[in-house]
């Protein structure tokens, strides 16, 4: 076989076996149920896409970008696990079909056009698995290099975005009659921007609004920009770059992936590319490449795929640990980290004055900041598109765990202060982010299960009352409706702590209360 099938060779096999469905057997019946369904067959037509990603996904990571490290780990069954080194570390052997994460993120975010960022030292192959990406989506090798955007400490808002034509400026009359000559990369359905914490401050404001809303502005003139995947490279996003990336175009990345270091057992891979002289991205099957409706289609997919109210429970409640800062604000509202931050509090005073809590258990306080709305639905659509990835129609809790650390990569800042971190079996945490991210939320669901919140939670099951609408509920139900949510408030606030957890509930409580309390004005008004 030549290099030339090695590389483009792909797996005839289903890369993600099921079980064959049952023989559906006839039933007399079935003749007076109308037209024949077509039951499982046509249900899997319906969704032919996923192995198509699948296809690419283990192309890429077989024969284009070498990444044996399979971190996002599945198991259906007991796994195989070692205890390696003075440190004891565990390396497991998953039971189930796993994912290497700096090929399987970039994926997803080309099947969500979403926005995705490489951070690794030099060599690692974050440039090379963007270009894959930009292939995908139909690219040529060249026309992807040639749009790509190298940033660079004198790159200006028109190296950027595009220039006034000179004869326009020398002539026109007006702002209208100037013509921009808009640079091409603005059209692309794959974007990247290579080492942007390299670009000046001003020139990230600009690419913050492209990133942002989608459009580019130039003297009053707008370019619509089409919907696209976004990859960013930096090899340090510490605060190693040339300029400090603005706060507001950090929070822009949907995800962040780490490449890891190259592995030298899989030397012979590159020895054969050198002796064919060959370059993977130049190979891409042809069977691989998604048009632009197949990705429109794939995003309408994964929106559909369904979240179950045990595993969206779950995450209300992690995310509930984080923003509760209780000396920050006077009023109930107010007790917030963001309140802290904006007022540009000491932080150390306001947690000296916090002394009611346990620290340690508290995850609350291993972090400087919260969760925002745009993080959590990063995290959601993230959560389905891996669930759609793995060929199911429901997230499934691991699906949830696997995507959180990339999610809140960039978000979620660690308080080196915490005594979390301070203990002997966590140092690691305090370099590991991705680890840390995913101890968290084991700990938080550790925590749920102790409180037994899957089967004993009264603010769960009146808020599930109340979203069956008010329409025909009397004065009186309204009444008792508002005595059971002040005596589970009475309750809860009696001699216990506030915990994150709780300062949700009791938010919530006060909300349910007051909707009952104007809707029983209104009745009383009738």
């Amino acid at each position: 076989m030549s290099a030339f099938n090695l590389f483009q060779r792909l797996s005839q096999a289903p890369t993600k076996p099921k079980a064959a469905p049952a023989a559906r057997q006839f039933d007399v019946a079935d003749l007076y149920q109308g037209p024949i369904a077509l039951g499982a067959e046509g249900e899997e037509q319906a969704r032919p896409f996923d192995e198509k990603l699948r296809q690419a996904y283990f192309w890429i990571v077989n024969h284009a970008i070498i990444s044996p490290h399979y971190d996002i780990e599945y198991n259906d069954g007991p796994s195989q696990t070692y205890s390696v080194g003075d440190s004891r570390r565990t390396l497991n052997l998953p039971s189930a079909q796993s994912y290497s994460s700096f090929i399987l993120l970039p994926l997803l975010t080309f099947a969500t056009r979403r926005k995705c960022l490489f951070v690794g030292g030099p060599g690692r192959g974050k440039t090379a698995s963007a270009l894959l990406m930009g292939v995908l989506a139909g690219s040529t090798v060249k026309e992807v290099k040639r749009a790509m955007q190298h940033g660079h400490p004198q790159m200006t808002v028109a190296d950027l975005l595009g220039n006034p034509l000179p004869a326009d400026l020398v002539n026109a009359q007006s702002m209208d009659e100037i013509r921009i000559a808009w640079r091409a990369w603005l059209g692309m359905r794959v974007k990247i921007v290579d080492e942007y914490n390299r670009i000046p401050t001003r020139t990230q404001s600009a690419l913050l609004t492209v990133m942002g809303d989608n459009y580019a502005e130039v003297l009053n003139h707008i370019y619509e920009c089409p919907e696209a995947a976004w990859y960013l490279t930096a090899n340090d996003d510490q605060g190693g770059g040339t300029y400090q990336v603005i706060e507001a175009l950090r929070d822009r990345v949907d995800v962040t992936v780490q490449a890891l270091a190259f592995n030298p057992r899989f030397l012979n891979e590159l020895l054969l590319r050198v002796e064919e002289n060959v370059r993977p991205e130049e190979l891409v099957p042809p069977e691989i490449i998604f048009t632009e409706g197949e990705v429109d289609q794939i995003g309408v997919s994964i929106r559909q795929v369904g979240i179950p109210d045990a595993v969206r429970r779950r995450l209300e409640f992690f995310a509930s640990q984080f923003e509760l800062f209780e000396t920050a604000g006077g009023q109930f509202e107010y007790m917030t980290k963001d309140t802290a931050r904006l007022a540009g509090a000491d932080r150390g005073a306001a947690q000296a004055a916090d002394n009611g809590r346990d620290r340690l258990k508290d995850l609350g306080c291993q972090t400087l900041n919260g969760i925002s709305v745009r993080t959590l639905m990063a995290l959601l659509i993230y959560a389905k598109a891996m669930a759609y990835f793995r060929g199911n129609g429901e997230v499934e809790l691991e699906d949830l765990r696997q995507v959180l650390p990339f999610v809140l990569h960039n978000k979620l800042q660690p308080d080196p202060d915490a005594p979390f971190f301070a203990l002997p079996e966590n140092a690691a945490y305090r370099s590991d982010r991705l680890g840390w991210l995913r101890r968290l939320f084991d700990l938080s669901n550790d925590e749920f299960n102790r409180l037994d919140l899957d089967r004993d939670d009264p603010v769960g099951v009146l808020s599930a009352e109340f979203d069956l609408g008010l329409d025909g509920v009397s004065e009186r139900e309204t009444l008792a409706r508002l005595n059971r949510i002040e005596k589970l408030i009475g309750e809860r606030t009696k001699g216990r702590k506030l915990y994150g957890p709780l300062y949700d509930d009791l938010l919530k409580l006060k909300y349910l209360h007051q909707r009952y309390t104007n809707y029983r004005s209104w009745l009383r008004s009738q």
